[in-house]
C-alpha cells in the first residue's frame, strides 16, 4: 500500500488531548466535528492546512497521556493518510490499528514540516521526496495492512465474519 501527502510535523509526547481537546471531546460523539479540532491546541491553523492523504509526523511517545480512541478516529474522520512517529504509546498504537489510521514507526529526524512524503507500507520505507532521502520503517505485516485497507478492526470483523490471522 502506498501512501502520498504532506508532512505536518509536531515534537515529542503528543499526548491525546493535544490531538483532540477535552473541551470537544466530551460534547460531541460526532467524529467528524471532533476531526474540525484535531490538533488544534498546538497548530490552531492544522486543520485548514491538512489536505486528504497528509501525514501527521511527530517524534517520540506519540498519543501518550489517556486512552481514548476519539484520538485515532478524529485523525481518521480528519482524513490524515498516517501517523509518522520515532515510537507510539502503545494503547493509542492499538486505537490506531482498531480505528484503521495507519501509524509508521521510524526515525523522524530527516522530515520536515512541509516536506512531500511517499509511504510504503508493504515494504517500510518513507521516500522524503522534498529531499530525496529514504527513511527505513518496521514493515507492516500483510493482516495488519488488511485491517488498515478494510478501515479498522471493526470493519474488518463485519467484512470478514470473524478475524484471521493467518489472512
Amino acid at each position: 500500500m502506498l501512501l502520498r501527502g504532506k508532512a505536518h510535523k509536531f515534537g515529542d509526547d503528543v499526548n491525546t488531548d493535544y490531538i483532540i481537546a477535552g473541551k470537544y471531546k466530551f460534547k460531541t460523539l460526532d467524529m467528524d466535528e471532533l476531526a474540525k479540532h484535531v490538533m488544534e491546541d498546538l497548530d490552531p491553523e492544522f486543520h485548514a492546512r491538512l489536505a486528504p492523504g497528509d501525514f501527521v509526523v511527530a517524534g517520540r511517545n506519540f498519543g501518550c497521556g489517556s486512552s481514548r480512541e476519539q484520538a485515532p478516529l478524529a485523525l481518521v474522520h480528519a482524513r490524515v493518510g498516517a501517523v509518522i512517529a520515532s515510537s507510539f504509546a502503545r494503547l493509542f498504537y492499538r486505537n490506531a490499528v482498531n480505528t484503521g489510521l495507519p501509524v509508521v514507526e521510524c526515525d523522524t529526524c530527516l522530515i520536515s514540516n512541509g516536506d512531500e512524503l511517499q509511504v510504503d507500507l508493504d515494504h517500510g520505507e518513507v521516500l522524503n521526496l522534498t529531499r530525496g532521502v529514504t527513511v527505513s520503517a518496521a514493515p507492516l505485516p500483510p493482516f495488519m495492512q488488511r485491517i488498515f485497507e478494510d478501515g479498522g478492526l471493526a470493519a474488518h470483523v463485519r467484512k470478514h465474519g470473524g478475524y484471521c490471522l493467518g489472512l
